[in-house]
């Protein structure tokens, strides 16, 4: 029976991985500067944006898991867990329904990387958002070879936003002269 394993098809995963990894290299290969080309371009750097922003957050997350396992595996003298791994692979909803999304090991470990740092409060907002940024602005400019490169981590920039607006609000209340001047005296 051994023998005939060799001729089963590969389980559907590895297709569907072997797939997502030959349409970012058939993309990243593009020689032709055409219409078509830079369609498919602005397609992959979609999917590549959807896979960084989650493999930020994998990061973030999975960080915060590991350090907890940690303490516990110490506190019950046990051997401590592997820290976590960036995902080449993330499953992303698109227009047509989920796609398995590649992105290769050096651009899914930084994007990991600045989530972890992010987690553990060694980046600020400002600074992951920043990091992140230049992550995408090589994966568009020097792989996908584009013009214009995806706004990385848009949803911290607007959590940002509304910090800020939130901050100013409270600041604008605090400083009202018509305000002061409607409260008592004491």
């Amino acid at each position: 029976m051994a023998l005939f394993d060799i001729f089963k098809k590969q389980p559907a995963e590895e297709d569907e991985r072997a797939r997502a990894k030959a349409a970012y290299e058939k993309v990243a290969n593009l020689e032709s500067g055409g219409h078509e080309a830079r369609s498919m371009r602005l397609g992959m750097s979609m999917l590549c944006r959807a896979h960084l922003d989650k493999t930020f957050v994998a990061g973030a997350q999975q960080t915060e898991a590991h350090e907890l396992a940690v303490v516990v595996a110490i506190q019950q003298a046990k051997e401590v867990p592997e820290p976590p791994q960036a995902p080449l692979f993330q499953k992303i909803k698109s227009t047509n329904g989920e796609a398995l999304v590649y992105l290769p090991s050096e651009y899914a470990d930084e994007a990991f990387a600045i989530g972890m740092l992010y987690q553990k409060t060694e980046l600020t907002a400002q600074q992951a958002i920043d990091a992140a940024q230049r992550l995408a602005d090589r994966i568009c400019y020097d792989t996908l070879k584009l013009n214009t490169a995806f706004v990385a981590l848009q949803f911290l920039r607007d959590e940002l936003a509304e910090a800020a607006d939130a901050a100013a609000e409270e600041a604008d209340e605090g400083s009202n002269p018509a305000a002061d001047a409607d409260r008592p005296q004491a």
